[in-house]
């Protein structure tokens, strides 16, 4: 939910764990589109969230993907 960039279902920063979990199994042959999916969100949270420290921001929406090669 925006502007505050919180989940709508449980109140805690947008991408909560569960979000976390939903987008990894959603795009989860696609990690590339993932990430952008997710830098446009952090974009636009950056407008949003002005006063919160781009490197929390960044570790937020995008810290959290999983780098490297998938298990199979």
């Amino acid at each position: 939910m925006t502007p505050d960039w919180t989940c709508g279902s449980c109140g805690d920063d947008w991408p909560c764990a569960t979000k976390r979990h939903h987008l990894l199994h959603e795009y989860e042959v696609d990690r590339a589109s993932l990430s952008v999916y997710l830098g446009s969100c952090l974009a636009a949270a950056t407008h949003d969230l002005r006063a919160a420290p781009v490197t929390a921001l960044q570790d937020r929406f995008i810290g959290w993907v999983p780098r490297g090669p998938r298990p199979f």
